[in-house]
């Protein structure tokens, strides 16, 4: 067997592992909101990749890990990097800058069914009975919580009302896409022995080596809002450390054994586990909204859970 470098998931099933990625992503999109403000997104996006590059790199080399990349999966992993990460990521962190992450959330969740649709055509993909409902729930309790989910007294950093709607809108959908087709791009990758930490590493050091070229290049765009902070860069490592560099490669690691439409799906309750941790923050219960979308969610995640 390939050496691994988390072998915790050695004994967990793509669901779980797909669900403790919506998780990482829950906890780091928390730090994401200050970051991504005062740095912008094209600056944010930069500076936690070089983090989670460094990173994913020492990771691999101290597991081994990267012994097990191939010459010929490098191109794959590449393209895959050049539109999940550097378009994706980037365009959904644009997108929440000015919607907010509320609305932008809602946008985003459309990804898994992106992947579910694209899954059926492309890799041939199906989900029938209880496991398509199950998973129809899912998705409908995502966006109703996110949607519904906002008290009208709610003014934090994470209530952002931005007023650029239809550029926010596109970027949200863009980023969406981006999300499932990169995933479907990887899965036949990621079934073979490739370690999914070394493959994020080459997937996110071509983004940043992309981010960098465009700051280099002087594009406005591209700059810092504000000069960084010790406190911002925190934000940035810790946001890295969770969200890129352990989300992301359970998320590899879950392709390895499910099916990327399933995976997408579980991985998409990232908005609803959002909720109790914005409760123990802010000390504001959630509105009903919010309820009745995480209720919903909860139990299209025991259906897929009970007959996968």
């Amino acid at each position: 067997m390939p050496p691994t470098s988390l072998p915790v998931t050695a004994f967990l099933s793509y669901e779980y592992l797909a669900l403790l990625a919506a998780a990482c992503w829950a906890c780091g999109s928390l730090m994401s909101a200050t970051a991504s403000t005062h740095l912008g997104a094209f600056a944010f996006t930069r500076w936690r990749m070089l983090c989670a590059a460094i990173m994913l790199w020492l990771i691999a080399a101290v597991s081994g890990g990267w012994v097990t990349l191939a010459v010929d999966s490098l191109g794959l992993l590449v393209v895959s990097g050049i539109i999940g990460i550097f378009i994706g990521d980037t365009a959904l962190f644009a997108a929440m800058n000015r919607l907010g992450p509320r609305r932008a959330g809602v946008l985003f969740a459309t990804h898994s069914l992106f992947s579910v649709i694209l899954a059926y055509f492309f890799l041939g993909e199906t989900q029938w009975g209880w496991t398509l409902i199950g998973s129809s729930l899912l998705v409908s309790g995502v966006m109703t919580a996110i949607f519904f989910g906002k008290r009208k007294t709610e003014l934090h950093a994470w209530e952002a009302n931005q007023s650029q709607l239809k550029s926010g809108v596109a970027l949200g959908l863009l980023a969406a896409l981006c999300q499932a087709v990169a995933t479907l791009m990887l899965k036949p990758l990621m079934e073979t022995s490739i370690d999914a930490v070394s493959a994020s590493a080459v997937r996110m050091t071509t983004a940043f080596v992309l981010h960098q070229l465009i700051f280099m290049l002087g594009f406005k765009v591209a700059r810092a809002y504000l000069p960084m902070t010790k406190k911002v860069f925190l934000l940035v490592l810790a946001n890295a450390a969770l969200s890129m560099v352990l989300g992301m490669t359970l998320i590899l690691q879950a392709l390895k054994h499910g099916e990327a439409g399933m995976v997408a799906v579980l991985s998409s309750v990232s908005p609803v586990l959002v909720l109790p941790l914005l409760w123990l923050v802010y000390k504001r219960s959630p509105a009903f909204g919010a309820w009745l979308g995480a209720t919903l969610t909860v139990l299209g995640t025991i259906l897929i859970l009970l007959k996968n």
